[in-house]
C-alpha cells in the first residue's frame, strides 16, 4: 500500500519534533558548554525520564518487528522473558549503580582504570566501540530495508533520515536532548503498538476471541521446567539465563549506566531502575499481543503467497499495514513507532561511543584539554560516529549472509564484558593480570561457541542459518540475543552429538556463560600470579553487597577471595569500624560491621590524613 498525505505529515512531525528537543536544549541552559552537561545531562535528571530513555534505548525497531514475529511462529513462551526482569532491574539498582554512582565517573570504563589499571580500561573501550559500530550500521539500514519491502517508501531516503536527523539532535543537545527525545518516542511506540493491536483485536472479533483462538491452535504456551540448556526457550533459559542478559544491559552497558549518572541524586538512579520494571513489562505485553492478534488475523484475512514467502519480520509489516489501511493516518503513526525505536537506540549509542572516546581514549593523552575544546571535541566525536553509522548501514547493505554474522559478533561482546565489570566488584582478589586473560578468554570462548554455532547450522542447513535455536530480531543494546534473526523459516535438524551439542547451548544462556568463563578464569590466574594487595585495592571499587554475599563462605576461601586479608569471624566494634577490616582491606570489613553514617550520594569518607575508606552496606 502506499503512504497517504496524514501518514506522510505524521511521519515528518515525529522527525521535525525530534530535532526541535535537540534544537531547544542547544539553545538553552548552558547551551552544552561544558563536558559535564553535554555528556551527563548536568547530572540533574529526575528519575521518570530517565526510566523511559532507559526502556527507549532497548527497545529497538528491530525488536518491535522481531517479537510479534516471534510470538507468532512459536507461541508464547517467550513471554516469560519478563521474570528476568525483576532480578535483572533489582540487581543493577544494588549493585552497580552505588559503586558507579559514588566514584563519580563519566565512563563506565573509568572503573577499570580504578579496579585494574589503564591497560585494562582500554580493552574495555576498545571491546565496546567495536561492539557499537558493528551493531550502529544494522539497526539503522534492517528497519528501512523492510519497510522498503512492504511500502515502497524510498530504502536509502529512510536511511539518510534517520541518521542526519538522529545525529543532528544528538550533536547539538547532548544527552538531555537525547534523554528526552527517548521520551518522546517512547510514547509514540507504544501509541502505535497499542493502535495495531486495538484495530486488530476488534476485526477479528475481540481480544477475548483472539486469547481463545490461539490457545485452540496451541499458541498459548505453559511453564515448560526442562532445565536442559540446550532447548531453545524453557522456563530456565528465559527466566534465569535472562537475569544474566539483562544484567549485561541494565547493569554495565555505558548507554544505561551513563543515563543513571545522569540523576540529580542516587536515589533517583535506583528509582529510575524500579521504575523501568513496569515498563518492560507492559512494552513485552504489548509486543506479544501483537504477535497473537496478527496469528489470528492471518487465519481469517490470509496474505497473499507472495508475502507470505516474505521474511517474518516482513509479514509484521505486511500485516500491520493490511489492518490499518483503512484508517489515514495509523499506517503513519506505526512507521513513525518504528522510526522511534531506531533514533532512540542510534542516538544513545552516538552518545555513548563519544563518551567513552572522549573520556578514556583522548583526556588521558591530554589532561590539560581546555574544557570548552573537550565540550566541542565531544560534539565532533558525536557528529563523527553519527556519519560512521551511515557508512555502516551502506557496508550492511553489501553484507549480504555476512549480516547475521555481523550481528552475531555484537552478541558475543556484551558477556564477557558483563563478566570483567563483576570480576573486579566481588572479588577482590583479582588483579590486572587475571582481568586481561579473563576477558580474552570470555571473548575467545563468546566467538567460538557463537560462529560454530553459525557454521554449524549452516553446515546442517545446506548453508542455510538455521533458526531452531534463535530468537527474534534482536533488541538494540541486548545482543546477546542475537545469533541468529527470523529472517528465515526455521530448518529442522536431527539432535545433535558430540560437538555439535555445545554449538546448540540456548542463546539465552551466552551471557551467564561467557561472563563465567571470564569470572573462573580471571580468579584463577589472579590467585597463580599473586591476588591484589591490600594496600593496592581501592575499596570504592567492591560492590558494597560483598560481605553479605561471602559470609557463607568458611574462613580459608573468604580469606583467598579477599587478598588473604583477616578473618570474618572476627568483627570489629563500631568504634574501630572505620580504622581496621576483617576479611576485607583498608575498611571492607564481613558482614556485621557498621559504618559511620554518610551523605547519600556520596558513599565514602575521606580522612585529612589517611587514605582510609568506609564503604555503606546496600542491602536488597
Amino acid at each position: 500500500m502506499e503512504f497517504t498525505t496524514i501518514d506522510y505529515t505524521i511521519f515528518v512531525l515525529l522527525l521535525v519534533l525530534s530535532s526541535a528537543i535537540g534544537l531547544f536544549y542547544a539553545l538553552s541552559g548552558n547551551r552544552q558548554r561544558t563536558v559535564q552537561e553535554f555528556l551527563l545531562a548536568n547530572r540533574d535528571m529526575s528519575c521518570l525520564p530517565v526510566a523511559l530513555s532507559l526502556l527507549a534505548t532497548f527497545q529497538s525497531a528491530v525488536a518491535i518487528l522481531g517479537v510479534p514475529a516471534e510470538i507468532y511462529r512459536f507461541g508464547t513462551e517467550y513471554w516469560f522473558l519478563g521474570c528476568s526482569y525483576f532480578l535483572g532491574l533489582l540487581i543493577p539498582a544494588h549493585v552497580f549503580i552505588p559503586v558507579f554512582y559514588r566514584l563519580h565517573i563519566t565512563s563506565t570504563y573509568e572503573y577499570l582504570e580504578l579496579r585494574f589499571n589503564k591497560t585494562i580500561r582500554v580493552l574495555g573501550t576498545v571491546t565496546f566501540i567495536f561492539q557499537m559500530v558493528i551493531y550502529m550500521g544494522v539497526v539503522l539500514y534492517a528497519p528501512a530495508l523492510a519497510l522498503n519491502a512492504v511500502t515502497g517508501f524510498d530504502l536509502w531516503s529512510a536511511v539518510l533520515t534517520m541518521g542526519l536527523v538522529c545525529t543532528l539532535y544528538t550533536t547539538l543537545g547532548g544527552l538531555k536532548a537525547v534523554i528526552w527525545t527517548d521520551v518522546f518516542q517512547t510514547l509514540v511506540m507504544l501509541a502505535g503498538q497499542l493502535a495495531v493491536i486495538v484495530v486488530g483485536a476488534q476485526r477479528v472479533g475481540g481480544m477475548a476471541r483472539v486469547w481463545h483462538v490461539a490457545q485452540q491452535e496451541g499458541k498459548i504456551a505453559g511453564i515448560d521446567l526442562d532445565p536442559n540448556p540446550l532447548e531453545r526457550h524453557t522456563f530456565w533459559t528465559l527466566a534465569v539465563g535472562g537475569v544474566f542478559m539483562m544484567l549485561s544491559l541494565y547493569g554495565v552497558n555505558q548507554a544505561q549506566v551513563q543515563r543513571y549518572l545522569s540523576a540529580r541524586s542516587e536515589r533517583e538512579a535506583k528509582l529510575s531502575c524500579y521504575a523501568v520494571f513496569p515498563c518492560q513489562q507492559i512494552v513485552l505485553c504489548l509486543s506479544c499481543l501483537t504477535g497473537l492478534v496478527m496469528f489470528v488475523y492471518d487465519r481469517e484475512h490470509p496474505l497473499r503467497p507472495t508475502q507470505h514467502s516474505s521474511s517474518f519480520d516482513q509479514l509484521v509489516l505486511f500485516f500491520v499495514m493490511d489492518v490499518l489501511q483503512d484508517l489515514p493516518g495509523l499506517p503513519g503513526l506505526f512507521v513513525a513507532c518504528l522510526f522511534s525505536g531506531s533514533l532512540s537506540t542510534i542516538s544513545s549509542a552516538f552518545n555513548s561511543l563519544a563518551t567513552v572516546t572522549m573520556e578514556d581514549l583522548v583526556r588521558p593523552h591530554f589532561p590539560g584539554l581546555s574544557e570548552s575544546r573537550a565540550t566541542l571535541l565531544s560534539k565532533l566525536l558525536a557528529l563523527g560516529y553519527g556519519l560512521l553509522c551511515l557508512g555502516m548501514a551502506y557496508v550492511s547493505s553489501m553484507l549480504g549472509p555476512v549480516l547475521q554474522a555481523a550481528i552475531s559478533i555484537f552478541g558475543m561482546v556484551g558477556g564477557p564484558l558483563l563478566g570483567l565489570f563483576c570480576l573486579g566488584m566481588f572479588f577482590p582478589c583479582a588483579n590486572p593480570t587475571g582481568a586481561a586473560v579473563g576477558l580474552l578468554a570470555g571473548l575467545a570462548m563468546a566467538f567460538w561457541v557463537g560462529i560454530g554455532s553459525l557454521l554449524s547450522s549452516m553446515g546442517r542447513a545446506g548453508g542455510v542459518p538455521s533458526t531452531s535455536n534463535s530468537t527474534a530480531l534482536p533488541t538494540a543494546g541486548n545482543l546477546t540475543t542475537v545469533l541468529a534473526t527470523t529472517l528465515l523459516p526455521p530448518v529442522l535438524t536431527p539432535s545433535p552429538t558430540g560437538l555439535q551439542r555445545f554449538y546448540s547451548l540456548s542463546y539465552m544462556w551466552y551471557s551467564a556463560h561467557n561472563s563465567t568463563t571470564v569470572i573462573v578464569v580471571g580468579v584463577l590466574v589472579s590467585l597463580l600470579t599473586g591476588p591484589t594487595p591490600p594496600a593496592a585495592l581501592d575499596p570504592r571499587t567492591i560492590s558494597p553487597v560483598v560481605p553479605r554475599l561471602l559470609c557463607c563462605l568458611p574462613p580459608k576461601m573468604w580469606q583467598w577471595l579477599c587478598c588473604r586479608v583477616g578473618d570474618p569471624a572476627q568483627t570489629p566494634s563500631h568504634g574501630d569500624a572505620t580504622e581496621k577490616s576483617n576479611g576485607m582491606p583498608n575498611g571492607l570489613g564481613p558482614p556485621g560491621q557498621r559504618e559511620e553514617e554518610e551523605e547519600e550520594g556520596q558513599g565514602y569518607i575521606r580522612s585529612a590524613t589517611t587514605p582510609a575508606y568506609a564503604l555503606q552496606e546496600t542491602s536488597f
